[in-house]
């Protein structure tokens, strides 16, 4: 599976062959055949009925070969119908086998997630989050995210399909008319195929429900991979059931975090909108892309549009400042919430696991240098959902905890305005400083004194 996103790669790309940054792979202007003459009536992708016709092709071979696995169900916003994404997904799974969970497995995990949110009691100030605790197949996991997953891709991947038509130069789009409609059709059926094959191999690697630092079967729902945890212990020299109950403290941290803090899960939504609402698309080296292909075979130009064969995508996304902030406002916030749940863990299991600190390293490293669910994400929709100042993050998270206790620490996630920016993980004693200097955590709450009384139990915090 290609690492890089539906139909494009990211610009600056260090392994980009196309010549596109540096002046260009052939003489001249780089016209498709290469040379500087231009095509019949100056049309710039060659003869106009040339393009038409394989436009037409194109649109034949994809009516002809419906996705494998697909059934019912309507597309979604961005033309993908996410029903045939899930069957692609299963059907990939199930090539390389998917046994069942056994009973056995199924107890210890169950058991494990039990115990691990009893010691998370005494960690944090937030309450249970767990409504239920399974061992998932393969498949299961597949079933059980697939709403998340729309959710969050389609935003993204709606502008993928779209640009298909609409970031075309006029000279093409004045050819294609009336077929731009079927190019991007098609090219929903192409991002779907590759979502559920990405959705697939992402499902044979992941340990949770929590993977990419939120809850995606929903909260309360925690759930392990047995697959998945032995993958992780893989060479740590860990007992198993260690290496289970760590890994089931996070997950049923994670849960606690969604659970008790409502605004969380719509804030990261949210800003992967807006990510997605800032993204260009650079069609300034499309003749360039379109040069070295065979305009009259369509499956040349599938392959090209969904960047495989280890080549530059045709479209191809560039960095805006709206996306730019978009990202950072993210990436902060999901480092905030893996700060906070590696601190919670550490506390709740110190005592408990011998080899808590060597299992806490193993995932950091994980986290930061993108396991399988990142780079399958950003695979899917061209974001990377990665914690890029995890460390920052939990030196925070300990401080305030040092300064302000537990119940203070938690109390941050009362209202997204008192959460941390990434100024604030640059300089955590300021923030914390900041917090002590009689900040009212309630001001922004339902529970705000009125005037002339005492802080209270707010009050009391910042003494």
């Amino acid at each position: 599976m290609s690492d890089l996103p539906f139909g494009f790669s990211m610009p600056n790309d260090p392994d980009d062959e196309s010549g596109r940054h540096s002046g260009g792979s052939g003489a001249g202007s780089g016209r498709p055949g290469g040379g500087d003459s231009q095509g019949p009536g100056d049309f710039p992708f060659g003869d106009p009925q040339q393009m038409a016709n394989m436009l037409r092709q194109f649109a034949d071979m994809m009516s002809s070969q419906p996705a494998p696995g697909s059934g019912g169900g309507s597309p979604s916003a961005s033309g993908i119908n996410w029903d045939t994404v899930k069957n692609i997904a299963r059907h990939t799974v199930s090539q390389h086998g998917d046994a069942s969970v056994p009973p056995h497995d199924y107890a210890k995990v169950e058991e494990a997630l039990r115990l691990a949110d009893l010691w998370l009691d005494q960690a944090t100030d937030l309450p249970s989050g767990l409504q239920t605790a399974q061992a998932w197949s393969r498949s299961e996991w597949i079933e059980k995210t697939m709403d998340t997953w729309a959710q969050l891709c389609d935003p993204l991947t709606s502008k993928t399909v779209q640009s298909m038509g609409r970031n075309l130069p006029e000279e093409m789009r004045n050819v294609a008319g009336p077929l731009l409609g079927m190019v991007q059709q098609m090219g929903g059926m192409m991002v779907g195929q590759q979502a559920g094959q990405a959705i697939g191999e992402l499902a044979r690697e992941v340990i949770g429900t929590t993977d990419i630092g939120l809850p995606l079967a929903g909260e309360g729902r925690a759930a392990l991979l047995p697959p998945g945890v032995a993958a992780f212990g893989e060479g740590l020299g860990i007992p198993d059931d260690e290496v289970r109950l760590y890994l089931a403290s996070r997950e049923a941290a994670v849960h606690r975090l969604y659970s008790h803090v409502p605004w969380l899960r719509s804030h990261v939504s949210r800003l992967v909108e807006e990510y997605a609402s800032g993204m260009s698309f650079d069609v300034s080296g499309l003749e360039d892309r379109l040069g070295g292909l065979d305009l009259t075979d369509p499956e040349a130009l599938q392959e090209a549009l969904a960047g495989g064969g280890g080549t530059e995508g045709l479209f191809q996304p560039e960095d805006t400042p709206q996306q730019k902030a978009a990202l950072s406002r993210l990436e902060t916030t999901l480092a905030l919430i893996e700060g906070w749940v590696a601190t919670v863990v550490s506390d709740a299991v110190a005592e408990r696991l011998p080899q808590e600190g060597a299992l806490a390293e193993a995932t950091r490293r994980r986290r930061a240098t993108g396991g399988p669910a990142e780079h399958t994400f950003a695979a899917l929709v061209g974001l990377e959902l990665r914690p890029r100042r995890l460390r920052e993050a939990s030196v925070l998270w300990e401080k305030l905890e040092r300064e302000r206790g537990i119940e203070g620490r938690d109390a941050v996630w009362q209202h997204p305005d008192l959460m941390p920016t990434g100024d604030d993980l640059d300089d955590p004693d300021a923030f914390v400083r900041g917090r002590d200097e009689g900040l009212d955590l309630s001001a922004l709450t339902d529970d705000a004194p009125e005037a002339g009384e005492d802080e209270g139990d707010d009050g009391k915090k910042g003494e």
